[in-house]
């Protein structure tokens, strides 16, 4: 059981960088600070996915002779992910052109400022 424990700590860091992105979404006033709690947020669910495609003894997909086949590990979700993070990259410098517009408009990012701003 200890032993378990000891061999699944990449869980330990999905979870940790998982609450940490959750908090900073939730508690932070700053946009730039939501935007990079964002990004932890996406690192973490992109090494849960990893972690879960992780096989013990796996070898790359590539049959070099008929009967070596042996257990091999899928390449889908290392594609998934590749693919999200280059959704992230996009989605981060939206948000970021975003901020920089409400910068603009408001004169800060502080979103209880913006809602008051927004109010009068």
């Amino acid at each position: 059981m200890i032993d378990l424990l000891l061999t699944r700590y990449n869980y330990y860091a999905v979870m940790l960088l998982l609450g940490i992105g959750l908090y900073m979404l939730v508690e932070s006033e700053n946009l730039v600070k939501k935007v990079i709690g964002m990004n932890v947020f996406q690192t973490g669910i992109f090494l849960f996915f990893i972690s879960l495609a992780y096989v013990e003894g796996g070898s790359a997909p590539i049959i070099e002779e008929a009967g070596e086949a042996g257990v091999q590990v899928s390449p889908l979700p290392h594609v998934l992910i590749l693919t999200a993070i280059v959704v992230g990259v996009a989605l981060t410098a939206v948000a970021l052109a975003l901020v920089i517009r409400i910068y603009a408009e408001y004169g800060t990012l502080n979103e209880s400022t913006i809602e008051e701003l927004n109010h009068d």
